[in-house]
């Protein structure tokens, strides 16, 4: 090739692989834009308003490890293709399935397997621990986050009375509600700690990466951060309640409400780093891990730390060079496989429809009020509640018995499952005003009907002076299901095959009055269970939509 030809060669190259990257970019954009949307609204929220941040810290500690970036050769490139690829396979079942998390690990490891297709193995081994920060940014499912949320509500709740009685004031719980004679104070979602550990876990996680220290100290220092703003948010807590007896409801509510959960952030803060400081006090120096390359200065310890120029860099056969600068002809290719990949996937989305809206047979609005010897009164949804909930149709209804013996209805329709509109599990919204869960188990019931028995889930929950039972199931295109991973794969499955994901959710609930025992209070609901399947399958869809 003349010097002409390889000059333009060299030139072009850049500008194509270049503009094929933007073009990755864009598509990426388009695959994830309503899950992106959905995720910088989350960060709006008091327990993820740091995430602003860290894609500043990510370009950042990415900025720091230039010279070893420069430095490395692209090698093993194509292994990108694994993450890649699985992380497609994610994105259609959080698509179908209507899960946003799976939506966000999809993203993250596209991400990753597209930058391994352009910058190769040994690029993203040093890119390792920014890209693991990345996960951070999404937030946690919603099962998991109201399960670990309500959790740690009680845990404060208890650890606040505890210091309120250390105190010398009188204080009385009931679950996540403490009862200081003058008031009750609800420990409520906003006050569960979760937007002090998320942060400071996060900082914890940092801090570490730059301690040179021993592995374990690090690991202890990152753990320490959950048990510490723990602590203090229920020492907030019990603050508050002293504060309230003095000054009055002004100290729970606006500025000095704000202010406090600041200063327990920037106390943890300062706990942590003095934390630090004496876990480096620990040991010998000498048995400290070496000092990391890419937090030092320039030439310092550059015997042992530094790296030849790119200049410096052998050209491997079959690459191409020009001008000085060094161009890989296998980035090219590699490249152009991720556009073609992201750009079939993108198509297929904008021009498929999987979820056909399948409507309800009858309104649930004339299921019957009486069911054998139950006589029910039908009650309203307010209209935040059906907002949030995205709901399809419904029916509430109150039945009791000739002897007093009441049991709450509650059917829920959507037409179409997708992400941010799908069935979740009762758990996320059972009373929590003082109620503690005391089981949680899936077991197999008889009814009276056509099948012989029924999967459910059996919920006990528990008051000072009151139990309550309840079982709950999801109906799922004829199926009866009991688990949120069970509906998410037979949605993302039942869309590719039927192009429907449809569904219901069926709960009831039943006082448990004097010493009546669980086994009693189950063979009441059972009975009325083997009543209601009749009554409400004509309204539900099944396995075919017209029957």
């Amino acid at each position: 090739m003349n010097n002409s030809k390889a000059g333009l060669f060299s030139f072009a190259l850049p500008i194509a692989s270049g503009f094929l990257a933007f073009i990755c970019g864009l598509l990426f954009w388009g695959l994830f834009r309503s899950s992106l949307d959905l995720l910088f609204l989350n960060w709006g929220d008091g327990d993820y308003s740091f995430a602003w941040l860290i894609p500043f810290v990510v370009l950042y500690l990415a900025w720091m490890k230039r010279d070893r970036l420069s430095a490395e050769p692209v090698e093993n490139a194509w292994w990108g293709l694994v993450p890649l690829a699985f992380g497609i396979l994610l994105f259609w079942l959080g698509e179908l399935g209507g899960e946003y998390y799976t939506l966000d690990i999809s993203a993250w490891l596209i991400l990753v397997g597209t930058l391994w297709l352009l910058l190769g193995s040994k690029k993203i081994k040093v890119l390792a621990f920014p890209l693991f920060l990345v996960l951070t940014i999404f937030p946690l499912p919603a099962f998991l986050y109201y399960k670990l949320s309500f959790q740690l509500q009680l845990i404060s709740s208890r650890m606040g009375t505890t210091l309120l009685h250390i105190m010398g004031i009188v204080a009385h719980r009931e679950g996540n509600v403490i009862d200081i004679g003058m008031t009750k104070l609800q420990v409520v979602q906003a006050c569960s700690g979760l937007r002090y550990v998320f942060p400071l876990l996060v900082l914890g996680l940092i801090v570490a990466y730059f301690f040179r220290a021993s592995i374990w100290k690090r690991i202890f220092l990152v753990l320490s951060t959950i048990p510490l703003t723990i602590f203090w948010n229920s020492t907030r807590i019990a603050l508050t309640g002293l504060l309230w007896l003095k000054w009055g409801p002004g100290v729970a509510e606006g500025f000095l409400h704000d202010f406090s959960g600041f200063a327990i952030f920037m106390v943890s803060l300062a706990v942590l780093l003095g934390e630090m400081w004496l876990l480096g006090r620990i040991g010998k120096a000498g048995k400290q891990g070496p000092p990391r390359s890419d937090s030092l200065p320039e030439g310092e310890g550059a015997g042992e730390i530094a790296c030849p120029a790119p200049d410096s860099l052998p050209i491997p056969a079959g690459e191409g060079s020009g001008n000085g600068r060094v161009f890989r002809l296998g980035y090219l290719p590699r490249v152009l496989t991720a556009v073609i990949l992201l750009g079939a996937n993108l198509i297929c989305l904008q021009n498929i429809d999987f979820r056909q809206k399948i409507p309800i047979r009858e309104p649930l609005s004339k299921f019957p009020l009486d069911i054998a010897e139950w006589r029910g009164i039908r009650e309203h949804l307010d209209l935040e509640t059906l907002k949030w909930m995205a709901m399809s149709d419904y029916t509430l209804i109150d039945f009791r018995n000739t002897s007093g013996q009441s049991i709450n209805l509650y059917i829920a329709y959507l037409e179409s499952q997708a992400k941010g509109a799908s069935i979740h599990s009762p758990e996320t919204c059972l009373p929590g005003n003082g109620w503690t869960f005391k089981e949680d188990l899936t077991l197999t019931i008889p009814v009276k009907h056509s099948r012989n028995y029924l999967n459910v889930n059996r919920v006990l929950m528990e008051q000072p002076g009151k139990k309550m039972l309840g079982y709950f199931w999801f109906p799922q295109r004829g199926r009866n299901l009991t688990n949120i991973y069970q509906i998410k794969l037979y949605n993302f499955w039942d869309a590719l095959t039927q192009q429907r994901t449809d569904g219901a959710l069926v709960r009831v609930l039943t006082p448990m009055s004097g010493n009546e025992s669980v086994d009693e209070a189950g063979a009441r609901l059972n009975e009325f269970i083997s009543k209601v399947i009749p009554v409400l399958e004509p309204f539900i869809p099944g396995s075919k939509v017209q029957e």
